[in-house]
């Protein structure tokens, strides 16, 4: 029998090192425990994720304001604009169109200034948008954009999904910053302590990996060994959280600064995630958004 705190969990699936069990409806958290009857597991510290929106179609991580309120796209099919290219997700997960007429929205991120950037990978644009939701375009010519990032110095960077990382400075003039494997998918970027990128592109690999590029532009790999990694962010601590599969099971990896990784969070179908100001992970899926709390802080907006 599986126990989630107080309430039992069907028993779906058991082996030697792994049990598959159904998450009762009203569960929220609590100790998981197995028993046999006449054994019993130690209590094991569970996080459950509880979905905050849907009818979504997120691509890559969702992003987060300063408020707490959070940002999802609707990228679509290929060459197909959706009626609604960004939602906004309020404090009290109330969901609302928010930008409209962008073709296949991918990368979000926010600036110092607390506007939203987001890539468009049919247009290889970067729009601007303004907190009441208007647009206009930013820069143009980045290919199939896809992830964004700033650095401390207001730059951005854009991944190319053909293998370019673009950077763009504050006047808008436009750099290769670098070149790697091109991405079956997207780029993922995210900046971490020393002014490194951290950067993800799932491949034809079930071997891929997550790199990191210096403020020279110099690539390194920083861990090997993933399947499929797409989004990443980064903690506090300066821990890389990502998500992929790490020998077959999916959901969020977590690379300590040593490049030690350990499964963090189990889930099916996690594209990307973010971390909000009250210490919780918003995790994406293909269709929805669902938020975890973890009680560890995110690395600051630059």
């Amino acid at each position: 029998m599986v126990r989630l705190g107080d309430r039992s969990a069907h028993l779906i699936v058991a082996g030697d090192s792994y049990i598959i069990a159904r998450v009762p409806e009203a569960a929220v958290l609590g100790e998981l425990q197995v028993t046999t009857g006449r054994l019993e597991s130690a209590p094991h510290e569970v996080h459950l994720g509880v979905q905050i929106a849907d009818s979504l179609h997120p691509v890559a991580n969702p992003a987060v304001d300063l408020e707490g309120n959070i940002f999802s796209t609707f990228s679509g099919p290929r060459g197909q604009k959706s009626p609604v290219s960004i939602y906004k997700i309020d404090t009290a997960n109330n969901s609302k169109p928010f930008v409209t007429d962008v073709m296949n929205p991918t990368g979000l991120a926010f600036d110092r200034d607390g506007l939203l950037y987001v890539s468009s990978r049919h247009e290889g644009v970067v729009y601007q948008i303004t907190p009441t939701g208007n647009k206009s375009v930013y820069v143009e010519g980045m290919g199939v954009a896809s992830g964004l990032a700033f650095d401390q110095e207001g730059n951005l960077y854009v991944g190319d999904r053909s293998g370019t990382v673009f950077k763009i400075s504050k006047s808008r003039q436009i750099y290769v910053f670098a070149t790697l494997e091109a991405s079956i998918a997207a780029y993922h970027l995210a900046f971490g302590p020393g002014d490194y990128l951290y950067v993800t592109g799932p491949t034809t690999s079930s071997f891929d990996a997550v790199y990191r590029i210096s403020k020279a532009g110099e690539v390194e790999t920083f861990y090997r060994g993933l399947g499929r990694p797409q989004g990443l962010a980064l903690d506090q601590a300066g821990r890389v959280y990502v998500a992929g599969s790490l020998g077959g099971r999916r959901g969020i990896i977590r690379i300590d600064a040593d490049g030690t990784p350990e499964q963090f969070l189990s889930g099916p179908g996690i594209v990307g995630l973010a971390f909000t100001p009250r210490g919780s992970i918003v995790l994406a899926t293909n269709s929805a958004l669902f938020q975890v709390d973890v009680n560890i802080p995110g690395r600051p907006l630059p």
